[in-house]
């Protein structure tokens, strides 16, 4: 490991703001998966976040070296706040570039700390080109979220503390990682003080930038990044922190947002607390890593990096929390149309519990209907009952791992229309005034929008399936100006959630 961030790590700056975080027996988690798990509480700095550390740093050893007018920033979340707070403290003026995106909260925390904030574009890119040209037009320092020496050495602090915290040997440390920063700072310096400690790092399955970047050896660029985890939704890990990364990591473990979800309440059930969905992807990746190493009576730690989260995502994520934990499955199943047939599946089910059963009369002869059914014993449980059901002579399709089922479907059962050359896509709208009406625009008069259905979890984005009315031969047109428009989108006409409960 480099002597030069050890240095830096020592000597960081960061307790005028930041707090020595606790480091805390999560005793659900140890007892569940039999072994001691410990929560490094970042979530319980004054800005609910660990980036003031890095933040703080960074200003600080630049005001050393010369005379400043202020400071400028790219962040939709914790960045902002912690350099918000840190400019405050050594009495700098701060400018906050945000996403228009970006939710009212996090615009009114970043004011609280008395920073301007200038709202631009739909994503973080955006904001980030912007920030770096006002920076240069007012020679003002822009301070880089994650790639940069002084922010990384800033956030090694949290791995010196776990360490000195703990006191005997930590089998592993698990991350959460977005650009890297965090990783790098901590890896290097666990590293040092304990090599054989076990760095992972936890990245969320549709955002594993790092992940990909550590298999292909070079900073190869993620197409899409998903935008559930906000706060670690990086699609280029940074150039510094994948160097620092490649020599302190030793593996970086991908979840899904059922996993995410799952986690967010192990951590409500041990501490009472809310982590956001970025701060819980540690205990998401330590869990997984149990699971698959079948390991016991080991010392693992996660940081919990973050509880900066909108009240109204909680909806969401109480939704897939049990089948995270694998106690819930969701099945489409058709059953005969006639009295009875409900009673009749319900003793297959047996003593499990139904939690929602969805159905609308559509065809004299047989019915879909949306189950969800509470599970005791996980995967093996949900295996036994899918081959059940179909050895009873029930034609079943496991919904439980289809997004689109879990996010649109299970809302939207009512019947089927009789409609012709109908598609159906599922996008990412950004949350912003006239997204909508640049959707519609896009599609103009040509072609009828037969179904529309939007759920808003407090994000920065909202999540929408159209279907539209659009004959095979105009369907590549169709495409171009979706691409045009640039929001994420998927086509889910071959879904088998779509074919069975709204298809004709």
């Amino acid at each position: 490991m480099t002597k030069k961030y050890i240095e830096k790590i020592l000597t960081a700056r960061v307790y005028d703001v930041a707090i020595e975080s606790p480091l805390d027996q999560a005793k659900n988690l140890s007892a569940r998966h039999h072994n001691r798990v410990l929560l490094k509480r970042e979530d319980l700095q004054s800005v609910f976040s660990f980036k003031l550390r890095g933040a703080y740093n960074r200003i600080y050893r630049l005001t050393q070296s010369k005379d400043m007018q202020g400071v400028v920033a790219a962040s939709a979340g914790n960045h902002a706040q912690g350099v918000a707070l840190a400019a405050k403290n050594l009495g700098l003026k701060a400018t906050i570039v945000m996403p228009k995106t970006t939710p009212r909260i996090k615009v009114d925390a970043v004011k609280s700390h008395g920073a301007r904030t200038i709202l631009v574009g739909d994503n973080y890119d955006e904001a980030c080109a912007y920030a770096t040209q006002y920076a240069e037009k007012e020679s003002l320092d822009f301070i880089h979220p994650y790639d940069d020496p002084d922010i990384i050495a800033g956030q090694g602090t949290i791995g010196l503390e776990i360490v000195r915290q703990h006191g005997d040997f930590i089998d592993a440390v698990f991350v959460p990682v977005g650009g890297g920063g965090l990783i790098a700072g901590v890896g290097s310096i666990v590293k040092y003080l304990s090599p054989n400690t076990k760095v992972i790092g936890v990245e969320p399955i549709d955002a594993a930038s790092m992940a990909l970047a550590l298999k292909n050896g070079r900073r190869d660029s993620l197409e899409h990044v998903g935008i559930f985890a906000d706060g670690v939704a990086v699609k280029q890990v940074g150039k510094e922190t994948f160097r620092v990364a490649r020599q302190c990591v030793d593996e970086v473990i991908t979840v899904s947002t059922d996993e995410i979800c799952a986690a967010i309440k192990d951590i409500f059930d041990d501490t009472r607390s809310i982590a956001e969905p970025a701060g819980a992807l540690a205990v998401a990746g330590l869990k997984k890593y149990v699971d698959r190493e079948k390991i016991t009576d080991k010392t693992l730690v996660a940081i919990n990096s973050g509880a900066n989260m909108n009240f109204d995502r909680l909806r969401h994520i109480s939704e897939r929390a049990e089948i995270g934990e694998q106690r819930e499955a969701l099945y489409a199943v058709t059953i005969p149309e006639r009295p009875g047939s409900f009673r009749t599946f319900a003793q297959v089910i047996g003593k499990r519990g139904i939690t929602e059963f969805n159905y609308r009369y559509s065809d004299a002869t047989e019915a879909q209907v949306f189950a969800g059914v509470q599970l005791r014993d996980g995967m093996n449980e949900r295996v036994e009952l899918n081959d059940k059901l179909r050895k009873k002579g029930y034609p079943v399709v496991d919904m439980t791992d289809n997004e689109m089922a879990k996010m649109h479907i299970r809302y939207l059962v009512g019947g089927r229309a009789a409609l012709t050359d109908e598609v159906l896509y599922r996008f990412e709208f950004p949350e912003r005034p006239g997204a909508l009406l640049d959707f519609l625009t896009s599609i103009g008069n040509r072609w009828n929008i037969s179904l529309f259905h939007y759920r808003n979890h407090g994000a920065a984005y909202g999540r929408v399936l159209v279907a539209l009315q659009i004959p095979e031969q105009e369907r590549s047109e169709l495409r171009s100006y979706l691409d045009d428009l640039a929001y994420s989108y998927w086509e889910e006409t071959d879904n088998p959630a779509y074919q069975l409960f709204l298809s004709s």
